[in-house]
C-alpha cells in the first residue's frame, strides 16, 4: 500500500514539474513572438523585406568591402610607410 502511495506522490511531482516547465516553455515563446514581430517591424522601417535580408546583407557587405577598398587606396601609401 505504501508504494502505492510513494508512486502517485512522484508521479504529482512530475506532473508538477512538466507544468512549469510548459509554462515557461510558452512564456519564452511569447517572448520569441514579441522579437521577431519587434524585428520584422524595424526591417520594415528601413525599407527591407524580411525574406529579402540574407541578400541585402550580401548587398551591403559588398558595399562596404568596396568603401573600405577606395578609401585604402586613396591613403598615400608611401607617406605612411615613411617613418
Amino acid at each position: 500500500m505504501m508504494n502505492y502511495e510513494m508512486e502517485l506522490n512522484k508521479l504529482k511531482e512530475d506532473l508538477d514539474k512538466a507544468k512549469d516547465l510548459k509554462y515557461r516553455a510558452e512564456a519564452r515563446l511569447d517572448e520569441l513572438k514579441k522579437q521577431e514581430n519587434e524585428l520584422i517591424k524595424e526591417l520594415e522601417e528601413l525599407g527591407v523585406d524580411p525574406k529579402d535580408l540574407d541578400s541585402e546583407i550580401e548587398k551591403l557587405t559588398k558595399e562596404m568591402n568596396s568603401l573600405l577598398d577606395e578609401a585604402n587606396s586613396l591613403l598615400p601609401k608611401d607617406l605612411l610607410e615613411k617613418k
